[in-house]
């Protein structure tokens, strides 16, 4: 059946409409402009996104080393030198 339906079907171009080219309208022209410039601005605002979430990441594993490095050497302090309470009253 199949084969029978390949003899008898036309073959179907898509690029051709009645022997003519399909021709764009300025119109249409603007449009795949506005969408080529809509892609690129996209693409570039993911890229910075993807380097901002890059560097955020960084920035937090910094912070945590540095508020561990500041409990640490809190703990010394308070080791070292007494608590100090003055009652002035």
């Amino acid at each position: 059946m199949w084969n029978m339906m390949c003899d008898v079907m036309p073959t179907i171009t898509e690029d051709n409409i009645g022997g003519q080219r399909h021709q764009f309208s300025g119109e249409d022209v603007r449009i795949n402009e506005f969408m080529d410039t809509v892609v690129e601005e996209r693409n570039k605002l993911l890229d910075t996104l993807s380097k901002s979430q890059i560097r955020l990441d960084e920035t937090e594993k910094q912070l945590a080393e540095v508020e561990s490095e500041r409990n640490a050497l809190q703990r010394q302090i308070d080791a070292t030198f007494p608590k100090v309470n003055f009652n002035f009253c």
